[in-house]
């Protein structure tokens, strides 16, 4: 009986094992399968970018198993397409934020995480470059991504052939277009058919140089100055000034089109943002860039701008593989991997040294050194409302540029349309 009872209990556990062992396999694959198949989506507007962000991310599926698929939008479009995404539940798990009002607003409407608790932001990025970021309740809704500047890229050989030196002054640099458009070339290759860039590029870059830097910005935004001031009216002036060096029919010049004629050497200066960079690469001629020089008598400042932070869709259904990835960015690791593959010309905002390879980025980059810094003028306080002050501004230097008003009336109307809501504190 006792050998009998022995046999019945070892055939029940054999017969248990054999009903257990097929589910936990299973439940090992089916685990595995799951981690296997997580799949993210990253919304930017960089479209130009599809190449390094690729790149970076299978190095970060490599390390993790999770994937992240890149999906720019046409950079015009992002906002409103961002928008739409987001308020029909269609956003992606991951996407590149705007600084200050426009990525708070999608913050406060609930579409953007609080990443405050995000493991390294804290630790590894200042006060200051966690500001863009940082809604008014002081919670972050984005992680601190890149920041670019505002410049003059120049035709050294051009400059060269001419006996012209880099400017040190707005005025010299008026002298520098004078000299050229006397000699038969194009000065500035800058237009206005696309509109946005002669605002973000031209007249946000010489911005900081008019009106005091960071701390003449925050007068103005404090009502302390009068955002029709002398010095408002001296920079829509200065984009007047510069209209008559620009191509021959720049009104309906657009931004790839100013950029060809800089590559190819039919303008000798552009206007532009440090994105740029990696266009002109083969580009068969010596170049260069020089910061917006200041007027006489005022202190160089120079836009480096904040430019793209990245967050976690609210709504993601993977909140802990997106959290991860905003953690990884966070670490030196991330971002020297980031700064490996994203373009020439995105600065990392990581408080850490992180070494530029490329000689026109890093010398584009040494033009911020012993410089008064600031972000784009309107973009901390003057974006919230209607009319925003992006859109006067933008109306107001391509109607100056036109001839259609003066830079008086343009400041006059900037300043009456910011009145309608912009409310000084």
């Amino acid at each position: 009986m006792y050998m009998g009872k022995k046999v019945r209990i070892i055939a029940f556990i054999a017969l248990c094992l054999i009903v257990i062992m097929p589910l936990t396999a299973g439940g090992s694959k089916d685990a595995s399968k799951k981690a296997d198949s997580v799949v993210l989506t990253m919304g930017s507007w960089r479209a130009d970018d599809v190449t390094g962000w690729n790149a970076l991310l299978a190095e970060y599926k490599k390390a993790t198993g999770v994937e992240i698929q890149f999906k720019p939008t046409n950079p015009p479009d992002y906002n409103a397409t961002l928008r739409l995404q987001l308020e029909s539940d269609t956003g992606p798990d991951l996407m590149f934020a705007r600084s200050y009002d426009t990525g708070e607003d999608l913050f406060n409407k609930g579409f953007f995480a609080d990443v405050s608790n995000v493991k390294g932001l804290k630790e590894n990025f200042t006060e200051g470059n966690r500001a863009p970021w940082t809604a008014s309740n002081g919670k972050s809704f984005a992680i601190p991504l890149f920041a670019v500047v505002q410049s003059v890229f120049y035709n050294k050989d051009i400059f060269a052939a001419h006996g012209l030196k880099v400017p040190n002054t707005w005025e010299e640099f008026l002298v520098v277009c004078d000299t050229l458009q006397k000699a038969g070339i194009t000065p500035l290759a800058n237009g206005l058919a696309d509109e946005w860039d002669i605002n973000e590029c031209f007249m946000m870059g010489i911005l900081p140089n008019f009106v005091g830097g960071y701390q003449g910005r925050l007068a103005y935004e404090s009502g302390k100055n009068k955002f029709n001031d002398a010095n408002m009216v001296k920079a829509f002036q200065a984009m007047a000034d510069v209209a008559k060096y620009c191509p021959s029919g720049f009104e309906a010049i657009g931004y790839n089109d100013s950029s060809a004629l800089f590559a190819t050497g039919k303008a000798a200066m552009y206007a532009d943002g440090s994105w740029t960079l990696d266009a002109f690469a083969d580009m068969d001629a010596e170049w260069g860039n020089f910061a917006f020089p200041a007027p006489k008598g005022s202190k160089a400042a120079i836009t480096f701008h904040a430019d793209a932070g990245l967050t976690m869709n609210a709504a993601t259904k993977h909140p802990e593989e997106a959290k991860a990835f905003l953690e990884w960015l966070c670490t030196l690791e991330g971002a020297t991997v980031t700064a490996k593959y994203l373009p020439n010309g995105f600065y990392p905002m990581i408080n850490a040294n992180i070494k530029i390879a490329d000689a026109h980025s890093a010398e584009l980059y040494g033009l911020i050194q012993g410089k008064d810094q600031d972000v784009r003028f309107c973009w901390p306080r003057l974006m919230s409302s209607e009319p925003s002050g992006y859109v006067l501004m933008n109306e107001g230097v391509i109607s100056v540029m036109k001839g259609q008003k003066t830079a008086q009336q343009a400041a006059n109307d900037f300043a009456n349309g910011l009145a309608k809501w912009y409310k000084p504190n």
